[in-house]
């Protein structure tokens, strides 16, 4: 069985290997990229969420209170 746990030995393995790969200078700069990608993913969805001029949808019980067709 496989123990997905995470440990403060881990931790500071990938914060180490981080810092080899890209240098200090270089993780600030990647850290606020990846911030921006998710504020704008977050506000794509909740505008996608709030379409306006859509239509309300119609209910069983509003569909009863209309004229029946002659």
């Amino acid at each position: 069985m496989i123990l997905l746990a995470i440990s403060g030995a881990h931790i500071v393995i990938v914060v180490i290997a981080l810092l080899l790969l890209f240098g200090g200078k270089k993780i600030p700069e990647l850290m606020s990229g990846i911030g921006k990608g998710m504020k704008d993913f977050k506000k794509a969805i909740k505008e996608d969420e709030e379409v306006p001029g859509e239509t309300p949808k119609v209910t069983p019980k509003e569909d009863n209170k209309k004229e029946p067709l002659k």
